[in-house]
């Protein structure tokens, strides 16, 4: 696969067969060559357990002291004074069954978070098919299934992030960017990892924490020494 000229100046910078401490790794990417965007920087978790059995899950929610460095859309869907709640706690959007349509037949997805009370989820679930492969769909473990709608929306737009296994034993996703700097980052990673290592499942045998990598939107990897 041919890499942009940006990336390879990168990769210059990256010793492929060292494990960088956390504060060194975030200083190096903040050396690598900028595009016109501020980049996402990410992290990559391989962790040493099943994700096809159920007790072997990783799965949860942590906010980041430093925020995302974006800011997230949330839709609600909620009735009456949970409505009136979800409106004053400043979600983007609010509503219930006349939502359905124009999610499904106008593709409608101008938000990046679900939100819904658990009265609503039978709405909700109508969507499941639409909204399940693109990871929006409400669930409780998440924070996201609650009659607490202020709290919800409050977390999510102050820098809360979903940390969940794929299906080769991975978790990815994005901590910050890389106009942070070093120092920030290091918080947010901390933050995350922290999260991560107590969501353990007690099935889990062997290492837990395989490999921790991190990268920025375009920028090769670099392996961090997670003790």
């Amino acid at each position: 696969m041919k890499r942009g000229k940006r990336y390879e100046e990168a990769a210059k910078l990256v010793d492929s067969s060292k494990l960088y401490e956390v504060k060194e790794a975030m200083e190096l990417i903040e050396k690598f060559p900028k595009p016109k965007f501020d980049e996402t920087v990410e992290l990559h978790v391989k962790l040493g357990v099943d994700s096809k059995h159920a007790d072997q899950q990783v799965r949860g929610t942590v906010v980041l002291p430093n925020g995302t460095g974006k800011t997230l859309r949330v839709l609600v869907f909620a009735k009456g004074d949970k409505a009136k709640e979800a409106e004053a706690a400043g979600a983007d959007f609010v509503g219930a069954e006349e939502l359905i349509p124009k999610i499904e037949k106008e593709n409608w997805f101008e938000y990046d978070v679900i939100v819904a009370t658990p009265d609503m989820m039978g709405v909700v679930g109508r969507l499941g098919k639409v909204l399940g492969p693109k990871g929006l769909m409400p669930n409780p473990k998440s924070g996201t299934v609650t009659m607490d709608v202020t709290k919800a929306i409050s977390e999510i737009k102050s820098g809360k992030v979903e940390y969940r296994l794929d299906k080769t034993n991975i978790i990815h996703l994005g901590f910050g960017k890389v106009s942070f700097g070093a120092d920030k980052l290091v918080e947010n990673y901390e933050t995350v990892m922290e999260a991560i290592i107590k969501a353990k499942p007690a099935a889990a045998k062997g290492q837990y924490i395989k490999s921790v990598a991190i990268t920025t939107t375009m920028g090769p990897s670099v392996y961090i020494n997670q003790k």
